[in-house]
């Protein structure tokens, strides 16, 4: 599910000419459209909703409201989703930990991805970018594989939780270049960026919306980016592939859903919704502020995505090992 800004460009001209988006009510009549976002108020996440959402309510002529429910690894919120009634009524965030992540980290789930939503469309992708404390003696990614050889399983990398996609971008990354660091899991990004600059661990890779200002100010060292094409927000870091380390990527990445069973009406109107808004040329420089790309897709390119990161993450925690309870 990539960024394809032409694709993109051509989708919003398209919709632009559509007069029934404005009188798509979705859900019970004159009642508004609840979006359920699985993480707390004022996250990068809530952000992103917040904002379509306005987007998308001028476009169906409909009050969109915003309604967090985070909690257990976006589990919470994602059951949310999957118990609210079918009418349209409610739809909201998922990301690669609710949908992708989740079969294989939890041995019980309250839903699951594949039978109990409907899936709408992308929304966007918060690229992962590897930053260093600013006086750890690498400043290339080269001089930090060879760093990390020298002092096996000392360098230590902070994550947002255990066996979100920052961990596992981390354990895959460990195996691909044949090296061993020691992980430690904070509650949010917010902690392990205060200790990465305290010094208290070394290495993060972080999505670029909460590290930018960091990097920006000199007090956080980017290492390489783990997307297949540099950030327009950081034009000057390379990427992994073109730092020595090719096939790797991992970045975070969110969508729009339903509960299953959703007209296929419903679906459309609600995907041609979102891909204006994410087509909107206010929409994109917001987003384009935060460093997070938007990734329009139809229901069915996304439902792909979906299982297919499915398969590629299960093979990385079955590898490493990795379980949680819910």
């Amino acid at each position: 599910m990539r960024v394809n800004r032409r694709t993109l460009g051509l989708t919003a001209l398209s919709l632009a000419t559509a007069p029934w988006l404005a009188r798509a009510q979705v859900g019970a009549a004159g009642s508004p459209l609840r979006w359920i976002v699985p993480f707390p108020a004022g996250g990068g996440t809530d952000v992103v909703a917040r904002l379509l959402g306005q987007s998308m309510a001028r476009t169906l002529g409909q009050t969109v409201v915003v309604e967090n429910k985070p909690g257990a690894g976006t589990l919470i919120g994602g059951d949310a989703i999957a118990r609210a009634p079918g009418d349209g009524g409610t739809i909201g965030t998922v990301d690669v930990s609710t949908v992708a992540l989740a079969p294989s980290l939890y041995a019980k789930l309250p839903y699951r991805p594949e039978r109990d939503f409907s899936y709408i469309g992308g929304t966007t992708v918060f690229p992962f970018v590897l930053v260093a404390r600013p006086d750890l003696p690498a400043r290339q990614l080269g001089e930090l594989l060879a760093l990390a050889r020298q002092r096996p399983g000392e360098l230590k990398y902070a994550t947002p939780g255990a066996g979100g996609p920052n961990h596992l971008g981390m354990e895959l990354l460990q195996r691909t270049a044949g090296i061993q660091l020691l992980h430690v899991p904070y509650r949010g990004d917010a902690p392990a960026l205060q200790d990465l600059m305290g010094g208290q661990v070394d290495l993060y890779l972080v999505n670029t919306a909460a590290s930018l200002p960091y990097i920006r100010s000199g007090k956080l060292r980017p290492i390489a980016l783990s997307m297949a094409q540099r950030s327009p927000v950081l034009p000057e870091v390379p990427t992994f592939a073109e730092a020595g380390v090719p096939a790797f990527e991992a970045y975070a990445w969110q969508g729009l859903a339903g509960p299953a069973g959703l007209p296929p009406a419903t679906v459309a109107r609600l995907n041609a919704a979102l891909n204006q808004a994410l087509g909107a040329d206010e929409v994109r420089q917001k987003l384009a502020e935060m460093g997070v790309e938007p990734s329009p897709s139809t229901p069915e390119a996304f439902a792909r995505h979906v299982a297919q990161q499915t398969a590629r993450w299960g093979e990385v925690i079955r590898m490493a090992g990795i379980r949680l309870e819910a």
